[in-house]
């Protein structure tokens, strides 16, 4: 195995093998836990108590509190996970079910051989907000300014932007623009655009809209459309602890808002440690399609 490269394999059937491929930091194994290389985690300070949140602070590098797998999700939102139980089923608009069922993941309850799939992600297109959180989060570093919070992902070095200087979000997300003086012209993002305000003294909401409907939701195929609204909550818990809920509102492709990540908890790292490389790296993504994705679904060349 090279030096920061994995892949992640599953069977379908007897023979297909699905595959998501990124490089990402090996881990740590002690005492049954996982960790990345320098974070600490709770099960690290059993029985400890944390001091009390500071105010209107959510910098920080984070990592999530409970170990270094609790943010992955292959299967789909965390809470709701693509998996066949009724319970977990989407509140899908007609439109929206027909994006879905067009979708062809190579994880969850609908998923095909990775040869096979459309996933934009392995191609190493963006994967964009929130997916980069309801699939893969590790590592994440939040900076504040007066005038803007801006989040640092460590999975494929991207990062976003959350306004606080007073601006409004674009009115029309199908066509979303600044209402600020000399802004850009209107398009689409990957990412979108989002602005965020203080609630109290230790809950920041962020509100994005305005996003290109390319991407996926999550990693089990969920779709969205240009109507995405995406609100995160973050709650300083305490000095060590923060939490992230995501709510998804998009009522062209679902009847009503749900919430794909509740309270995930996540634990203030060193300001040291830095956030390593987690890249896709189209050549390795080609390279293991000849060798094992294409042979396992019966793709000739």
């Amino acid at each position: 195995m090279k030096k920061h490269f994995m892949v992640l394999t599953c069977a379908v059937g007897a023979a297909a093998v699905i595959a998501a491929l990124f490089v990402m930091p090996r881990v740590a194994f002690g005492q049954g836990e996982v960790r990345q290389p320098g974070a600490k985690y709770d099960f690290d300070f059993k029985g400890q108590k944390p001091a009390p949140a500071p105010r209107r602070d959510i910098s920080g590098v984070w990592e999530p509190a409970a170990g270094a797998g609790a943010g992955i999700n292959a299967n789909g939102a965390q809470q709701m996970p693509s998996d066949g139980k009724p319970e977990h089923e989407l509140p899908f608009t007609p439109e929206g079910r027909k994006a879905f069922v067009n979708n062809k993941p190579t994880y969850g309850f609908t998923q095909v051989p990775s040869a096979l799939t459309n996933d934009p992600m392995p191609g190493c297109d963006p994967q964009g907000f929130p997916r980069i959180v309801l699939h893969n989060a590790h590592h994440e570093q939040i900076l504040q300014t007066a005038t803007q919070v801006v989040i640092l992902y460590q999975f494929n070095k991207k990062w976003r932007t959350i306004w606080t200087d007073g601006r409004k979000l674009p009115s029309n997300p199908e066509v979303p623009a600044w209402d600020t003086k000399g802004s850009p012209p209107p398009e689409a993002r990957f990412w979108g655009y989002s602005v965020g305000r203080w609630v109290d003294d230790y809950t920041f909401v962020a509100d994005s809209n305005g996003f290109d409907d390319r991407t996926w939701l999550d990693n089990a195929g969920r779709p969205h459309s240009d109507a995405l609204h995406v609100i995160e909550t973050y709650h300083r818990v305490d000095a060590d602890h923060l939490e992230k809920t995501i709510t998804i509102d998009d009522p062209k492709y679902y009847t009503r808002p749900w919430v794909a990540l509740d309270k995930l908890p996540y634990r203030l790292q060193s300001p040291s440690l830095e956030i390593p490389e987690q890249e896709c790296v189209p050549s390795e993504t080609a390279k293991y399609n000849q060798l094992f994705a294409d042979p396992a679904a019966g793709v000739k060349h």
